[in-house]
């Protein structure tokens, strides 16, 4: 059996297409399943597939090409960011364990630290302290703030030197599950709106397992967004986070305008909020023709 780790890499450009797409043609050597520009977040998320030595090479690559072209000085953007690469997660999809995608992260990890001067924090499964194993508080204080954080030695990078690189921050490296990325767009422009209903939905706050949500405002579409990842969406189904940010929205008096998947999602996510929808009985995985010619 091949095996084979999927990467969802973020970095900090969704504007310049021409910086999006000299990055993404380092990505060599591996299947690019998507590519998933925000202007709004200034960002992408890029997904690729492949055996475990080609994708840590294409991460490597892609990084180096990140690192050279995007400056953190001049970026600004509705999504949280710390890094010109700012989040490397690798993610086991056929024949790989969990332990070899935190190997993979490690050796990544400690090849852009040495390569590129970059300072590398571990986070998730390869996590080398319970603190950092949300990204959320690793990427806490953002670009600005790494600095000063790092002069704590509780947040001292696992790779690379104790300084942030001045253009290209510091990024965080990891292997976790596969999770759903899935955004909320209101019919306001109240970015306090968006803020409320994330602090009500996400875990973190007392809302629902395995989410973690944030408010942003789209400037460009003059509205703002509930932008949500469901780290374990076959444990919390997308349709129950879809329906409580409905929920908070009526109860603030604004509309849900439209949703929207960033990147890829299994099929069987999909079924799920089709089963519920629906209301389908007996509904099994089998029905669904695209799985029958999969297996071709």
């Amino acid at each position: 059996m091949l095996k084979l780790i999927a990467c969802a890499l973020n970095f900090s450009q969704g504007k310049d297409k021409s910086v999006i797409e000299k990055i993404v043609a380092a990505a060599q050597d591996v299947r690019v399943l998507d590519v998933a520009s925000d202007p709004d977040h200034n960002r992408t998320v890029l997904t690729f597939l492949g055996e475990p030595g080609a994708v840590g090479r294409a991460a490597l690559a892609i990084s180096a090409k990140a690192v050279e072209l995007i400056d953190l000085r001049r970026h600004r953007g509705g999504h949280p960011r710390m890094g010109a690469v700012d989040v490397i997660p690798f993610v086991p999809i056929r024949g790989v364990s969990m332990e070899e995608c935190v190997s993979l992260a490690q050796e990544v990890g400690r090849r852009i630290g040495a390569e590129m001067a970059v300072p590398v924090y571990l986070y998730e499964a390869a996590a080398t302290v319970p603190q950092r194993r949300d990204l959320a508080q690793v990427r806490r204080g953002e670009f600005e703030g790494l600095a000063q954080k790092m002069q704590d030695p509780a947040w001292r990078p696992d790779y690379g030197p104790a300084l942030p690189h001045p253009t290209a921050g510091a990024v965080a490296v990891g292997a976790r599950p596969y999770l759903v990325a899935f955004n909320v767009n209101l019919g306001t422009d109240r970015v306090e709106t968006a803020k409320e209903i994330a602090r009500s939905i996400r875990e973190r706050d007392g809302g629902l397992p395995h989410v973690k949500a944030l408010g942003i405002k789209l400037a460009e579409r003059d509205l703002v967004q509930v932008s949500i990842n469901l780290v374990d969406p076959y444990s919390t189904p997308l349709w129950q986070v879809f329906e409580a940010v409905k929920v908070q929205a009526a109860r603030l008096g604004v509309s849900v305008v439209s949703s929207e998947i960033v990147g890829l999602v299994p099929l069987g996510v999909l079924a799920e909020s089709a089963r519920h929808y629906l209301q389908l009985e007996g509904f099994q995985p089998d029905q669904i023709l695209e799985t029958h010619l999969l297996e071709e």
